[in-house]
């Protein structure tokens, strides 16, 4: 009928010539009420008639959008009512005229805005490995504006880093790595706070775990790894992890204290062969690829922005170019967060 071809020619202007929505909409409010009001005062007329339908069908047509509409109104002042995250220690003199400027890209962001963008400012951060994850997890997460991040590596700079550790430059060599990555993040963003440290972060460091928001773990030896998990299950700590090898890397959260596994329920036991990167090889973007995912991962969960992997695995094939997501259970069993592990008492 002609009546309904003339609302879908509104909705086709208004989408070419971006016109706001509510004036598209005004517009076709206008044109129903138009079209009622002629179906009311002059049913049998010949105008009527081309135009189609009936005062009931228009009628019933409009009450449909209006739902619809109300439905959406809802949704939308619910998510604005929706309680936040609790800020701990969140400073409440906002944001300068600075900040607006270098974070403007989050604020316009609705998941993250003014709220979100407070929370990254308030979080504390504890990044182990200032390697190939860790390069671009440091500078992402300074150029996100995390306000206290703590790096940890034992490491110095060498030659074989740069094809991949894009933090560091040449002229860097034999420098500690947590030191020339904090001075990068420090010039990237001079508004955080930076604490490197010169060493690894082991199971007793539970203590250093517990005062800070989230765990990063970049390192790339089991043993390491596996002690970096067990306390971050002790301290009630998430844990961001990923791993990388030649083409392939993956990543995920691990959190059991909020009902996701730990690393443990999914790598119990050590792989048989445990082999770096310095003997497995790596292709230089892979860790790019892999440490921005985990940066990404960090900051929605500090702000508490879309589906983190807590209980999911995404898995990067670089080869030939295929990503998916698996899902992963806790283990009841599993000797790191399973309940006789937790409990008080146990070895």
């Amino acid at each position: 009928m002609l009546g309904l071809w003339l609302i879908v020619i509104l909705l086709v202007l208004g989408r070419v010539l971006r016109m706001p929505r509510r004036v598209t909409l005004a517009m076709i409010g206008v044109l129903w009420a138009g079209m009622m009001l002629l179906q009311l005062m002059l049913p049998d007329s010949a105008a009527a008639r081309a135009v189609g339908g009936s005062a009931r069908g228009w009628l019933l047509l409009g009450a449909a959008v209006a739902l619809v509409a109300g439905y959406r109104r809802g949704l939308a002042m619910l998510r604005r009512r929706a309680a936040p995250l609790p800020l701990t220690g969140v400073p409440d003199d906002g944001l300068s005229d600075a900040d607006l400027d270098r974070y403007a890209r989050h604020l316009v962001l609705r998941q993250i805005g003014g709220p979100g963008q407070m929370r990254l400012r308030a979080a504390r951060v504890l990044v182990v490995g200032a390697g190939g994850l860790g390069s671009p997890i440091c500078l992402y997460l300074a150029a996100a504006g995390v306000g206290r991040i703590t790096l940890a590596d034992d490491d110095t700079v060498s030659l074989s880093n740069l094809q991949r550790q894009v933090i560091f430059r040449d002229d860097l060599q034999g420098e500690p790595k947590a030191y020339a990555a904090a001075e990068a993040m420090l010039k990237l963003n001079p508004r955080i706070d930076v604490t490197p440290l010169l060493r690894r972060i082991g199971e007793d460091d539970g203590d250093l775990i517990a005062d800070h928001d989230l765990v990063i773990d970049g390192t790339d030896s089991f043993d390491g790894r596996a002690a970096i998990n067990r306390a971050c299950v002790a301290a009630g700590v998430p844990l961001i992890w990923g791993a990388i090898a030649q083409w392939e890397g993956q990543a995920t959260l691990f959190d059991p204290a909020r009902g996701g596994p730990c690393m443990a329920c999914l790598f119990p036991t050590a792989p048989v062969h445990d082999a770096p990167c310095a003997a497995a090889g790596v292709v230089g973007a892979l860790p790019g690829v892999i440490g921005s995912v985990m940066a990404l991962e960090a900051i929605k969960h500090l702000t508490g922005s879309g589906q983190g992997l807590r209980g999911r695995m995404m898995l990067f094939d670089g080869l030939y170019g295929e990503n998916r997501m698996v899902e992963v259970a806790r283990d009841s069993d599993c000797p790191v967060c399973g309940p006789q592990a937790l409990a008080p008492g146990a070895a």
